[in-house]
């Protein structure tokens, strides 16, 4: 197996056969996800097991009555009329004939408004086209654009109003939304990570390498995302899992290794030797911080779920990319710019040198730390501990139309339906009888269902429907109330505890859902933990550095989930960061969340380590180390971290609430971590525990000795391109 060492001087050696490679490799990646990505997305989640909906929906298909997917056209007649004017009505049964039209392949059955006054609200100024899709929910996802078209040429048309409320429908504005937000969150990204990568390297060159890096990464993982998802469909956030990823793991890990080539070029390493070097250092940290990034998403496999199998395989396949890029792309474009990578130096910038540890602000930060280390360890805990405090009052859930925007046509469409009909009708509890429904046992069973609906004055009337083609049918309990609401969900589980026959329908798949999750978090957090503890004991050779990096890690991560609740649950500060306040958390955050934090936590965490690791062995001293590495660092981690704070707040600023929750709290927390953890924990404690900090019992001696640091590389003489004025990287 070849070590980051060699693959670094390999491809600094052939620098023009690894750049042809990767050519190669961006173009078949780029025909590849051009062509087969979007064929593998969905934005339904499924489950990869078989929860009480799932065999409720498994029945009713053995019954032939799948669950249709129903869709209203929501209209509002012109101001100043009513459905009870011919005109205004006949404008209405046009439309729904122009949808009728569509033909049995999108459309099975559209009711006009004049079929039934029900369809009609009580003051005539909104009426509703029943539309019922052909086909399960992936087919409506596929066909409802033919539908959306036509209301959408004929919304404000004559001043009439024309929405769409449905779950196919609201997807297909989702799936909308996430793609502009994408390209939002791209754009912001790069543009502040480029400004920040200015203020760090001082010269234009070095500043755009790493967004070409993070770029090549994104398009490789893409790629093997649509290669993998030709197995099964995978969830359409991937895109923005790997774009916010990729930027954020491509940039950073092409900022360590450039800064370290940077640094022994201006102490007088020759070229190749300089990237060989910082192959054998800072290469080597990026790849088992990039292990730790792994290892934890990893654990978010472990959820039987679409949605934490795509986000976690995004994640994976691009912090795999980014460290290849790193270790093979990187050196050889390094090796063909050699000090023009200096080139376009930013007057002042260009000539700040490296924090040394006797100087600079993060030197006095940490030497002001370490005089008074348990002061300052007590009062950061209690702080990072108040603020991970709100998380204690967290509500899970899905929040469903109303974590769209404002003015999403699927949201108004769904509050106009909310203010004048009873929306309970549009999404039902399902529950299959097999077997004659007369038989003594299934009698008692849609009795007892019955009785528990009369009790709740969620829970419409049961009517059942017998299957026209085997035994049985399906009972059908209309929700009075928000598929997704609190409500819904408290109705559902006494009618589950009233009958052991299987409870189906939209809110019972999500309290299946939610409870997964719940189920799977102390699971995941148990695995992360575990396999991380592993790799540091290896990498470190301690178990104490493992035990403190886990501790540190649960203290930043607390505190942005705290932090979050408070902002998107609690609404404080919410106007302030242009967040929409909601009442929920979604589901699928707390899991995804910790498993990427803790990965992008232990990054940073790994990389200071490797520097404090690497002074320890050349002069012996842990607490001039502990100082020196976090100095030396300071300028460094600090643009690292604000790269992925401002990646992070791009993808923030996103229309859609769970972009909002997601990008808030991975930006809080790294910004926790490079500050609070990393300036005022990580020198409290390790000065406190002094040559503590290497302690490995004797039994764990056989463990393979593996420095992350790396091996000391002897300078030589300079080569032709000498490195006198040089900028430095002020790393």
């Amino acid at each position: 197996m070849l070590s980051t060492t060699t693959l670094a001087r390999r491809s600094a050696e052939h620098p023009k056969r690894t750049i042809g490679i990767w050519l190669l490799v961006l173009v078949a990646a780029t025909v590849t996800f051009s062509t087969l990505l979007s064929g593998v997305l969905s934005p339904s989640f499924t489950f990869r097991n078989s929860p009480e909906s799932v065999r409720a929906d498994d029945q009713m298909t053995a019954l032939g009555q799948t669950e249709a997917v129903h869709e209203q056209v929501v209209l509002t007649a012109p101001k100043g009329t009513t459905f009870a004017d011919p005109a205004v009505m006949a404008r209405a049964t046009a439309l729904a004939r122009e949808i009728d039209a569509l033909g049995p392949d999108v459309v099975t059955r559209v009711v006009p408004p004049d079929v039934s006054p029900q369809q009609v609200s009580k003051d005539g100024t909104t009426a509703v086209i029943a539309v019922q899709m052909a086909g399960d929910l992936t087919d409506a996802n596929d066909e409802i654009s033919h539908v959306t078209d036509i209301t959408s040429a004929a919304n404000g048309k004559d001043g009439m109003t024309v929405m769409m409320a449905g779950l196919a429908s609201m997807n297909h504005e989702v799936n909308g939304i996430s793609e502009d937000d994408l390209v939002v969150g791209e754009s912001i990204g790069i543009a502040v990570g480029l400004i920040i990568l200015l203020l760090v390297f001082g010269s234009v060159v070095a500043a755009i390498v790493p967004i070409i890096m993070a770029i090549a990464s994104i398009i490789v993982a893409l790629a093997l995302t649509a290669l993998v998802g030709q197995i099964g469909e995978l969830s359409f956030f991937v895109q923005n899992m790997i774009t916010m990823m990729g930027l954020a793991l491509g940039i950073d890990y092409t900022l360590f290794i450039l800064s370290r080539y940077r640094e022994e070029r201006a102490l007088g390493l020759p070229k190749i030797d300089a990237i060989e070097r910082a192959g054998a250092t800072s290469g080597r940290a990026v790849f088992f911080s990039g292990l730790t990034v792994v290892v934890a998403l990893l654990g978010l496999l472990l959820v039987p779920m679409s949605v934490f199998l795509s986000l976690a395989l995004g994640a994976i396949l691009v912090a795999f990319a980014a460290v290849l890029a790193g270790l093979t792309l990187l050196p050889a474009i390094l090796s063909v710019l050699g000090d023009r990578v200096n080139t376009g130096r930013l007057g002042r910038l260009a000539s700040q040198t490296p924090d040394r540890a006797e100087g600079g602000l993060w030197n006095r930060i940490v030497h002001t730390v370490m005089r008074h280390p348990a002061l300052w360890l007590a009062g950061t805990v209690v702080v990072l501990l108040a603020a991970a405090t709100p998380y204690l009052s967290i509500n899970t859930g899905a929040s469903g139309v109303t974590s769209l925007p404002h003015d999403s046509q699927a949201r108004q469409a769904f509050e106009t339906l909310e203010r004048q009909f009873s929306v309970g009708g549009f999404s039902p509890v399902r529950i299959p009888v097999m077997g004659d429904p007369e038989s003594a046992d299934n009698a008692a069973q849609i009795a007892a269902v019955r009785a528990a609906a009369a009790k709740d004055p969620v829970l419409g009337t049961p009517t059942f429907e017998a299957s026209s083609t085997e035994p049985g049918g399906v009972l059908t309990v209309p929700l009075l109330t928000d598929n997704t609401s609190a409500e819904a969900e408290a109705a559902v589980r006494p009618l589950r505890a009233s009958t052991p026959l299987a409870v189906g329908g939209t809110t019972a798949f999500n309290v299946d859902y939610f409870d997964m999750a719940s189920h799977y978090l102390p699971i995941v957090v148990a695995v992360v933990l575990f396999f991380s503890f592993i790799i540091l004991t290896v990498a470190f050779r301690s178990i104490v550095v493992p035990i403190v990096a886990i501790l540190l890690n649960l203290l930043s991560v607390g505190a942005a989930f705290g932090l979050l609740t408070l902002v998107s649950q609690k609404g404080v500060g919410a106007d302030l960061f242009g967040f929409q306040q909601v009442d929920t958390i979604e589901a699928w955050i707390p899991l995804f969340l910790f498993a990427v934090l803790f990965g992008l936590s232990m990054d940073y965490h790994v990389f200071l380590l490797s520097r404090i690791r690497e002074h320890v062995h050349r002069n012996g001293d842990t607490r001039a180390a502990i100082a020196y590495g976090i100095s030396s660092s300071g300028r460094l981690i600090t643009g690292a971290a604000l790269i992925m704070v401002a990646v992070f707040s791009g993808f923030a600023t996103g229309r859609l609430v769970m972009f909002q929750q997601m990008g808030f709290g991975l930006g809080v927390a790294i910004l926790v971590d490079a500050t609070l953890v990393r300036g005022i924990l990580v020198p409290s404690v390790m000065s406190l525990l002094g040559d503590r900090n290497w302690y490995l019992p004797r039994w764990l001696e056989w463990l393979p000795t593996i420095s992350v640091e790396g091996d000391p590389v002897a300078a030589g003489p300079a080569d032709e391109e000498s490195p006198a004025g040089v900028a430095s990287p002020g790393s």
